[in-house]
């Protein structure tokens, strides 16, 4: 087995977003099939059957992402367990490269979770571009790049000009390997908890609602989209869930008579996933892909998206699951939310599972080592 270590700069565990899952759910599969040890900081939940060993090499404070001390203690650790490997989660941690390169003989791997410049571009952070030029560098140094999307490995090598060779593609995982067959049980069960009724479409929302990109759509959901759809009489109940949600909304209280309800952040978010009849994404910016609607068409629920939210989710490979419209054109997402109770009982394509599922994906990682 391959001595691998990854570096996971922020905390990641209990995952609580897309990004957080991504990295527990990469390393615990990864950990199967290797001799894999975590870098990470001290304020992680670490289960104790974990597939990998864990270090808390890494500060608490922000500044650990320029801590002087750090590349001693990595260093360190890869010559005493002989590690053939090192995974960098993200290219924040980039400047590590060239003490690697001087004082080990590690390979170095970035696993990528989008293009980072572009992400703070589109929420309109100023210094998105001087982070452009500091992840092109990190990136073009690396052995070996793994992208989640390969629209971000196109922009990788023609605006980044980084190596296509060195470029792979490496998605975010789910757990299924099937389309589940019990979704109408899920959905009785959610139905009852909140007393609905189970004969309307149940339609789901689920993000960190401090986050922009995810309360302005939000906004859109209660503002335009819920309207609309009452404009065409056309009856759902709406399930939104994630912590975080601004005092201000009053836990959505107002909308309770449009059949919309607030549920605050949910430890089984699969389950609520599964129960859903569609999931919304009406989520423009932000960049990235978005994990949730993976997760969501891996359980077979349909995904109502804007093209900016599609990212990464072919519909080669989603077939009827997945409906993209374009952005900001919120009629005709309501005239597809309307015009999916066609496609409820169709099942998400193998091609699908394919390409997504984390024994897949690991499959293919552990080939290119």
């Amino acid at each position: 087995m391959k001595k691998i270590a990854t570096v996971v700069p922020y905390p990641f565990l209990p995952a609580l977003s897309g990004g957080q899952k991504l990295i527990s759910l990469f390393n615990s599969h990864l950990g199967q099939q290797s001799e894999l040890h975590v870098i990470g900081t001290p304020n992680n939940e670490i289960p104790p059957n974990a597939a990998y060993r864990f270090y808390p090499l890494l500060k608490e404070k922000r500044w650990r992402y320029i801590d002087p001390t750090l590349p001693a203690r990595i260093i360190r650790l890869i010559k005493e367990k002989q590690i053939e490997i090192i995974i960098l989660e993200h290219p924040y941690l980039g400047w590590l490269i060239p003490f690697l390169r001087i004082f080990t003989k590690v390979i170095v791997m970035c696993h990528t979770h989008n293009v980072e410049s572009e992400r703070f571009r589109s929420i309109g952070k100023s210094w998105w571009k001087l982070l452009s030029i500091y992840e092109g560098y990190v990136l073009r140094k690396c052995d070996l790049v793994f992208c989640i999307t390969e629209e971000d490995k196109e922009y990788m090598v023609e605006k980044m000009k980084v190596s296509a060779e060195k470029c792979l593609f490496v998605p975010y995982g789910i757990e299924a390997k099937q389309a589940p067959q019990n979704k109408h049980i899920a959905k009785q069960a959610i139905c009852d908890q909140y007393h609905l009724d189970v004969g309307l479409p149940l339609l789901f929302f689920n993000g960190v609602l401090d986050y922009k990109p995810n309360l302005d759509a939000l906004e859109i959901i209660l503002h335009t989209i819920q309207p609309k759809l009452k404009s065409k009489q056309y009856r759902c109940n709406i399930l939104i869930a994630g912590n975080k949600l601004p005092v201000s909304f009053n836990q959505l209280k107002a909308f309770n008579k449009e059949l919309i309800f607030y549920v605050g952040f949910v430890d089984d978010i699969d389950f609520y996933t599964k129960a859903a009849d569609i999931l919304l994404n009406p989520v423009i910016s932000g960049g990235g892909v978005k994990t949730k609607m993976i997760e969501a068409i891996g359980l077979n629920t349909t995904v109502i998206s804007v093209k900016s939210g599609a990212k990464g989710v072919s519909q080669e490979w989603s077939g009827e699951k997945l409906i993209i419209v374009p952005d900001n054109d919120w009629d005709q997402f309501t005239d597809a939310i309307i015009s999916a109770e066609a496609v409820r009982n169709t099942l998400t394509p193998e091609k699908f599972y394919a390409v997504f599922s984390w024994d897949q994906i690991i499959g293919r990682v552990i080939k290119e080592f």
